[in-house]
């Protein structure tokens, strides 16, 4: 692979970011569609993304997009590439499914430009597409050797099974998963993920994350999952199998614990942990690696759910917050019902915000992780922004792809 692009490609790349930036969403979706037409292919995604709301077509056109901006700075884009791999990491992605992504996607270029694809045009994007794959396989590479490397790692599917089921809330439920190997497990990174094979009858294959939402160990791990729409829709389907289907001794199939999202052990500065309904999940883990850590960083959990009904693990905090005089946790219920009592089951009614966080925590002086549904996570990140945080001690994760999030999208580094 060449140290860097040529010139002549690199200025034709940047001449075609107007085309980009008003036919952009249509070459994803048409690349989309010619890749699904392999079902080996198709079964690599998570179908969920590519519903109605078709947020991975609309993310990877902000990410194209993204690439033809930066194409002379690429150093701009580190953030993106780790993510990108961590990703690909947890789904199993190899260098021979790369080859399959260009053809679709170099020949929608050409199906929706139409003429304006000049074969120079086209030559170029397959130069800077197969310059940015080699860039992500040697970083995927990089990520399976150690992940194989690591005492408890492995690469692949790796099959465990439920030991225990607990309902956290009305819709919320935890899943404790034992490997079946009874061999030691990877320690995650407290914040990371678990990547799901799941071949379901009636629906074929079907990928899936979910956060970690227990303190690193050596031998199981927990899922805490919300139940999404319905069993029918792409975004329901596993979801509900797992609430209505999963019992003790499921067997389900999971690779490494993936994820750029993760808190700095190594420090000891302040600390404030945000989450929006089931996004509490990666905090319950950072929570239990503090408390099990025996940390004394301050630490401020600040939670948002609708009400008590749907709060998750309230209790699994307050006492892990008891068990450190240097936690202190906030809860907010947006619309708080008759039997949800201020000062017991909440703290505030309303939503979190930005000027709450600045002024009841440390500020700039803090690092702010943040998980949620996206409208939360744009208010907060860009409020947190404005109002002078710097953008380094702002991290932050999402359940799906990176679309519309906010204004400058910084993903945690």
């Amino acid at each position: 692979m060449p140290a860097s692009l040529e010139p002549t490609t690199i200025a034709l790349i940047k001449a075609t970011v107007p085309a980009l930036e008003a036919h952009g969403l249509d070459i994803t979706k048409l690349m989309y569609e010619r890749l699904f037409r392999n079902p080996e292919i198709r079964d690599l995604f998570n179908q969920s993304h590519h519903g109605e709301t078709g947020s991975q077509p609309k993310a990877l056109a902000q990410a194209v997009l993204a690439y033809a901006r930066n194409i002379d700075n690429l150093g701009a884009l580190s953030g993106a590439v780790e993510r990108i791999a961590q990703k690909h990491v947890a789904l199993n992605i190899l260098p021979e499914h790369y080859p399959h992504v260009a053809d679709a996607l170099l020949a929608a270029i050409g199906d929706v430009l139409g003429e304006a694809a000049t074969p120079e045009i086209c030559a170029a994007w397959g130069e800077a597409y197969w310059f940015l794959a080699e860039l992500l396989i040697g970083r995927e590479a990089t990520i399976y050797r150690e992940l194989a490397a690591k005492p408890g790692g492995w690469n692949g599917w790796r099959e465990f099974a439920v030991e225990s089921i607990t309902q956290e809330s009305e819709t919320i439920s935890s899943f404790v998963l034992l490997p079946v190997d009874s061999r030691p497990i990877l320690r995650h990174e407290p914040g990371q993920y678990l990547g799901f094979l799941f071949d379901l009858p009636g629906q074929g294959v079907l990928k899936r994350n979910y956060s970690i939402s227990c303190a690193p160990n050596d031998f199981a791990y927990r899922i805490t999952v919300k139940r999404e729409g319905r069993a029918n829709e792409p975004a329901g389907i596993v979801s509900n199998w797992l609430h209505d289907r999963a019992k003790l001794g499921t067997i389900l199939r999971a690779a490494p614990p993936a994820g750029d999202f993760f808190l700095d052990t190594k420090s000891d500065e302040p600390i404030v942990l945000v989450s929006g309904g089931v996004g509490l999940t990666p905090m319950m883990s950072m929570l239990e690696a503090i408390v099990g850590e025996k940390s004394r960083r301050p630490t401020w959990y600040v939670h948002g759910a609708l009400n008590g009904r749907v709060h998750a693990m309230r209790g699994r905090a307050k006492a892990l917050a008891g068990s450190n005089e240097n936690i202190r946790i906030r809860t907010f219920y947006a619309e708080p019902e008759a039997q949800d009592r201020l000062g017991i089951h909440f703290d505030d009614a309303g939503l979190i915000t930005a000027d709450w966080l600045v002024a009841q925590t440390p500020g700039d002086a803090a690092t702010y992780y943040l998980c949620g549904p996206k409208p939360f996570l744009a208010s907060l990140v860009n409020g947190l922004q404005r109002q002078g945080v710097p953008a380094e001690r702002i991290k932050f994760e999402f359940f799906g792809p990176a679309d519309e999030l906010v204004d400058e999208p910084r993903q945690a580094a």
